[in-house]
């Protein structure tokens, strides 16, 4: 294959399965700890040594010491015996994988420094870090850097209550100015109000920031009276349950989160959404904001976030208006695969070649689809995004992130307390204030900052690591379609998959051929599942571990059907069952391997077939 680029080697990064590097990470560990212990001695080193060498006799010191070690000992133990493999090609579970050496040790070393990146005079150098990776999502995610703001946080769930905490504050924002500026929103109706978008706001505060706080004491944060005015947040029925909660702890209400069909994709079904859009401008009833989703946890699928896009700019006509919130807490890190070395999104129709150059796939693989492009294309013209560095990003939890597409919207949210926050104070990001989280470790921020700097976000460092992980699910996905069924002395089970995959999960059932039941078929993958999950006490019992979930009529609407129908099974039972999915998602960097995955797909088919032994036995 022609590869003229010199792009990242992934082999020379992770730890491996195997612990391959381990000679390597225990070299960089150690200079960790020698450095982070020279620190210490260092800071006037003229003080006086406070644990003594007459401290270090004592019977109590001596005891002490060895409980320590005892609990140690009994820690590993545990971890050990209890611990999810994620590191090894046999698991075939939930968005997990090897994690990047570089932040692992990055992690590691930061741990001694012990920084609080709330404040900057607790964490100026993993504070520095933060800002520098918030950057890096938003140039990664499409939003201009110069003008644009992202943080690390948690993970996606608080990311996505910030998403909503912006939407619900924006919304309510023209109100405020109404009642504590009227002169400037004089002559609007409330519905020109509630549907101002936030460049409109923006706009209009551009030279009266000194009006924030006064404004902001008439928003929905400091009275709640117009709360019920803001209308609708319109999510896919494959939305992340952290939607609910966010509605729930900002006050919305979850009655007012309208789930929206997808299709036989899983994908929202942008028809049904547009039609939701406009009998809410019809009945002028407001539209708060719309979420798509942008790598399903579920299905590993890309909603149209173009025709969303679209379908704003459309109702802009009719002088309505959304925020837009993309949740890409799975997804984020795929649109690396898209960007050039000069961070440029590539066309189209250079995207076969550039993969072709940089060595992306090792095979021929048909992605991306037209729609998965359209999408990544499209995501800069949303409000924001959220992000998961410890997904796709390949770092140690926790690190979710978001990225705002315009940084001066952070007024909206922000809070300062005078004990952790000096405004008067030039320092880089005063973080903590517009951040929903307090205290944050700073090791978080040095991992990610760390994967970062060794990896570039794009075409020739992330979007390779991308790709391994894309082709060793088509891999995966390749051998179920192409083993089709199992052999088990006069029984025939066959597989079933869900869906061709935007990205790397890939999803299936087995039925026994001839069997009509759902609640049949439902037991048998239940089974399935309980034979190759994790065991507690024992993660050597199982050959592979996959993971399962259940697709409900209430959640998924008869998006299911069509898989019913290919398996064979009749829907009368579907209401009240649901149906049972084993769900694999392939974030292994070294599936992507014709050898490898052979090798491994070998193992998983000896194992299904001996647990199939069982089970019909």
């Amino acid at each position: 294959m022609k590869n003229e680029k010199n792009t990242t080697d992934f082999k020379a990064l992770f730890l491996g399965s195997k612990s391959e590097n381990l000679n390597l990470f225990k070299e960089l560990i150690n200079n960790s700890y020698e450095d982070a212990a020279g620190w210490r001695k260092n800071f006037h080193s003229q003080d006086r040594e406070i644990i003594t060498s007459f401290d270090k006799k004592t019977k109590e010191f001596i005891d002490t010491q060895s409980k320590m070690e005892e609990v140690l000992n009994n820690l590993s133990s545990l971890l050990r015996g209890g611990s999810i493999p994620w590191h090894s090609p046999r698991y075939l579970g939930h968005m997990n994988s090897e994690t990047l050496m570089p932040g692992i040790i990055a992690y590691f070393e930061a741990m001694f420094y012990n920084g609080n990146n709330v404040a900057y005079e607790s964490s100026p150098a993993t504070s520095k870090m933060e800002s520098e990776v918030g950057i890096d999502f938003c140039r990664m995610l499409g939003y201009d850097p110069k003008k644009a703001w992202g943080h690390i946080c948690a993970d996606g769930s608080i990311a996505n209550y910030e998403g909503l905490w912006y939407a619900r504050n924006f919304k309510s924002l023209p109100y405020a100015i109404k009642k504590a500026f009227p002169n400037l929103v004089k002559g609007k109706t409330d519905w020109e109000l509630n549907n101002m978008s936030v460049d409109d706001i923006l706009k209009l505060l551009e030279n009266n920031e000194d009006k924030w706080d006064a404004i902001k004491s008439h928003s929905v944060r400091h009275d709640s009276e117009n709360i019920n005015k803001l209308g609708k947040v319109f999510v896919p029925k494959t939305k992340h349950y952290s939607w609910l909660k966010a509605a729930d702890i900002l006050g919305i209400g979850t009655n007012n989160v309208i789930p929206i069909d997808v299709d036989k994709n899983f994908r929202m079904d942008i028809t049904k959404l547009e039609s939701e859009i406009q009998k809410c401008i019809d009945s002028k009833t407001p539209i708060m904001a719309v979420i798509s989703v942008v790598g399903t946890t579920e299905e590993g699928m890309f909603d149209h976030v173009d025709k969303v896009i679209e379908i704003r700019k459309k109702i802009a006509k009719q002088n309505a208006w959304f925020y837009y919130h993309i949740d890409a807490a799975y997804g984020g890190y795929t649109r690396s695969i898209f960007l050039d070395e000069q961070n440029n999104f590539i066309p189209f129709k250079d995207l076969k070649d550039k993969y072709e150059e940089y060595g992306i796939f090792q095979n021929k693989i048909n992605w991306p689809s037209q729609d998965v492009y359209n999408t990544f294309a499209a995501m800069g013209e949303s409000d924001s995004i959220t992000i998961d560095p410890h997904k796709m990003g390949y770092s140690p939890y926790s690190a979710g992130g978001i990225a705002i597409r315009d940084i001066r919207m952070r007024n909206a949210i922000s809070y300062f307390a005078t004990y952790v926050f000096d405004t008067k104070i030039n320092i880089p990001d005063l973080l903590g204030a517009y951040i929903l989280e307090g205290s944050k470790a700073g090791a978080t921020a040095a991992a990610v900052w760390t994967n970062h700097q060794v990896v570039p976000l794009n075409i020739s460092g992330h979007g390779k690591l991308i790709g391994h992980s894309i082709e060793g699910a088509f891999n995966f996905y390749n051998h179920l379609i192409e083993t089709k069924k199992y052999k088990i002395n006069e029984v025939i089970v066959n597989v079933h998959l869900l869906t061709n995959p935007d990205f790397n999960m890939v999803d299936f059932v087995f039925n026994i051929e001839g069997n009509t039941s759902l609640i049949k078929m439902n037991e048998l993958n239940q089974k399935i599942y309980e034979e190759t999950s994790f065991v507690e006490g024992d993660t050597y019992i199982n050959t592979v571990l996959l993971s399962h979930t259940n697709f409900s009529n209430e959640e998924y609407g008869e998006a299911p059907l069509d898989l019913l129908n290919r398996s064979k099974v009749e829907a009368k039972d579907f209401e009240k069952e649901g149906v049972n999915i084993l769900r694999s998602s392939i974030l292994s960097p070294w599936l992507y391997d014709k050898d490898i995955s052979k090798y491994f797909n070998d193992i998983f088919d000896k194992s299904i077939q001996e647990k199939l032994m069982e089970i019909i036995k």
